[in-house]
């Protein structure tokens, strides 16, 4: 089993910057990809970027892309995601996610929230 912990969230002015880490602890790192999910209060669960830990390979989605850079450090096992010219529709719970390559399962961190003020 794998245990996320995300930390590095707080509140920002808009076109403001912060840093997100997840830690990961259990199973073997370059087994999954690891990705940024983000909810905002009465709206889904959206994938915001992942990394596969393997290859490198990255996604970002459209509402993030130029302005947030997810990377790894694959001997602490640690993810980081760095959002730049933040914006107030950035504000949601941050969650880090673990997907198996091969089995798809999936494991969840507890979030951190994310703030942004305009």
């Amino acid at each position: 089993e794998v245990q996320l912990v995300e930390s590095g969230g707080g509140l920002v002015q808009a076109g403001g910057s912060l840093r997100l880490s997840c830690a990961a602890s259990g199973g073997i790192f370059d087994d999954y990809a690891i990705g940024w999910f983000r909810q905002a209060p009465g709206k889904e669960r959206e994938g915001v970027s992942c990394i596969s830990s393997g290859d490198g390979s990255t996604y970002y989605a459209d509402s993030v892309k130029g302005r947030f850079t997810i990377s790894s450090d694959n001997a602490k096992k640690m993810v980081y995601l760095q959002m730049n010219s933040l914006k107030p529709e950035d504000t949601s719970v941050y969650y880090c996610n673990a997907k198996h390559k091969i089995t798809t399962t999936q494991f969840w961190g507890r979030g951190t929230q994310v703030t942004v003020s305009s």
